[in-house]
């Protein structure tokens, strides 16, 4: 799956390139708010457009689903990006995605310029892989490259059904580094090898715990499903959250480390409340007691002190550090402390770190630390399945070199 050829492998001058990019940005009244998905498609586009390609952009935008929604239109996109590229992007307006104003579009275009179709999504057999939708897609181009990591995990239309009805589909700059650094570190990686894992539910990592434990060298777990593992070990958890369901579950991984002779670190120590915070930035009195004496009557929302020391303490010596979820409940700034302390190990050590998107992508720009990383992948879903060691259809579809 690692191998594939991307926009440095193919002559683009005088053909057609559709690139399938991530442009699912946030919008408020029509305006976007975060340009980072933008601004992470600029450089395939660049390359194709200064080698003389013709450039036809596709994009889903939210959940439309199979219906025309004026409030998730490309549009606004359009106009950015004309800013960013200092080059009028023509806004193709097609409820069906491919239609007259599309082809018409595409037929008046000269090397270097750059056409933008509507959200693909307004198709409902975009989600669906449907043949109609990338067959249409495909007579536009010649050639199809895949910058969307964000969806690679799943095989739509725009992403793995257009590959079917053209010759060459490569990936583009954005897709080939996900793939570089999330492959590497998973099958490659430098030793020690730390994965750092928090976030809600054990159940969203099932697969992820068990494939990590076999690569990495250190699992530290955090988060609220940590949990459910010191339940597993027979400690009181209060009102803590506890999937009841995946007791043996961690009891199993934990028997399976320690076979391995893997660490698998949980927090020693935590941070409890009352309550809930609501609103979820609400002040509230918060106590840092042992794992093992969490009171029937709290909850857990955050790792300890004594923790936050011990998880930053095991990052120092990692050559690799791959994260995915936060400590605790980030969004509060009072429960924000123990993410905050592994945010800044992973910015202080020499260590090839890898944040794996949603959340945890989140966490680390929020609190500053964006720019001290190596890598912060941009598909959540996508790079939960990467770590899990499954293929993606998106990276799978392109050709192999």
């Amino acid at each position: 799956m690692l191998n594939k050829k991307s926009v440095d492998d193919i002559n683009v001058k005088g053909k057609r390139v559709l690139i399938r990019c991530d442009f699912n940005v946030p919008l408020k009244d029509g305006e976007i708010t975060d340009e980072n998905r933008i601004n992470a498609a600029l450089p395939t586009i660049k390359k194709v457009m200064n080698d003389g390609g013709k450039v036809i952009l596709c994009s889903h935008l939210g959940k439309p689903k199979g219906e025309p929604k004026p409030e998730l239109s490309l549009a606004p996109v359009a106009k950015r990006l004309s800013e960013k590229l200092g080059k009028e992007v023509v806004f193709a307006a097609d409820d069906n995605v491919v239609g007259e104003n599309a082809k018409k579009a595409v037929a008046e275009m000269n090397d270097g310029d750059v056409v933008l179709l509507q959200n693909t999504r307004y198709r409902a057999e975009e989600t669906k892989n449907g043949e109609a939708l990338s067959k249409d897609l495909a007579s536009l181009c010649d050639i199809f490259v895949n910058d969307a990591f964000g969806t690679a995990h799943r095989a739509h239309c725009s992403n793995v059904g257009v590959t079917e009805y053209v010759d060459t589909a490569v990936v583009g700059y954005l897709m080939q580094k996900e793939i570089d650094f999330l492959g590497n570190a998973v099958n490659n990686p430098e030793r020690p090898f730390v994965s750092i894992l928090g976030g809600a539910k054990v159940a969203d990592k099932l697969n992820v715990i068990n494939n990590l434990l076999e690569k990495c060298d250190t699992l530290i777990i955090g988060g609220g499903m940590a949990y459910t593992f010191l339940k597993a070990k027979g400690y009181e958890v209060g009102t803590s959250l506890v999937d009841d369901s995946k007791i043996d579950y961690c009891k199993e991984m934990m028997a399976k480390a320690e076979e391995l002779g893997k660490k698998l670190l949980l927090p020693i120590d935590t941070t409890i409340t009352k309550d809930f915070p609501d609103p979820i930035d609400a002040e509230i009195e918060i106590t840092v007691v042992d794992s093992n004496k969490i009171p029937a009557d709290m909850m857990g929302l955050d790792i300890g002190t004594k923790t936050a020391e011990l998880f930053a303490s095991e990052v120092k010596s990692a050559k690799t550090v791959v994260w995915n979820g936060p400590m605790g409940v980030f969004e509060n700034p009072i429960l924000a402390k123990g993410t905050m302390a592994v945010a800044k190990a992973l910015a202080d050590t020499d260590a090839t770190t890898i944040i794996g998107g949603g959340d945890s992508a989140a966490a680390v720009n929020q609190l500053g630390f964006g720019d001290k990383m190596t890598h912060i992948s941009t598909g959540g879903g996508a790079s939960l399945e990467f770590l899990e060691g499954k293929d993606l259809p998106g990276v799978v579809a392109a050709n192999d070199k």
